[in-house]
């Protein structure tokens, strides 16, 4: 899936590399939720946070805008379960081509975490999914009783 990334969002990843001397692969710019996501290269994580999360409040003071960020992951189910941390999400079902993504947690007190404060979680996980492997997110599930 091909990607491609604007003037706006290239001037956030460098601002980010500035202040954090961190690497972003991505920028989503979320104006419903007023937020910038960050796909940030894996094991930078410590970087883009900061100590006591002191770099994406610097950033989000800067910027003017709440920040979020998801380490990117080669394997494509780790990198969809990042999207939902800190839920725990126990599985990732990638279907066939025209069939959505499924996400398992495993406790259904973890639905709420992975859906969000407004479904804001969840709005993150189907705007990078349909932006990465052009697929919707379906739903989240937890793993059905099989002794009942």
């Amino acid at each position: 899936m091909e990607r491609t990334i604007g003037f706006k969002e290239r001037r956030y990843i460098e601002e980010l590399r500035i202040l954090t001397r961190a690497t972003a692969f991505d920028c989503l710019i979320d104006d419903r939720f007023e937020r910038i996501i960050y796909v940030i290269k894996p094991g930078d994580m410590g970087l883009a946070i900061g100590k006591n999360g002191d770099n994406i409040k610097k950033m989000s003071r800067v910027l003017g805008k709440r920040i979020e960020m998801v380490e990117f992951a080669e394997n494509r189910e780790q990198f969809v379960a990042n999207m939902f941390k800190p839920a725990e999400v126990s599985a990732v079902q990638f279907g066939a081509d025209d069939e959505p993504v499924t996400v398992i947690v495993p406790e259904k007190g973890d639905v709420g975490i992975a859906i969000g404060k407004n479904g804001s979680t969840i709005e993150k996980a189907r705007q990078l999914v349909q932006r990465f492997y052009g697929k919707e997110v379906d739903d989240i599930a937890i793993p059905e009783e099989e002794d009942l």
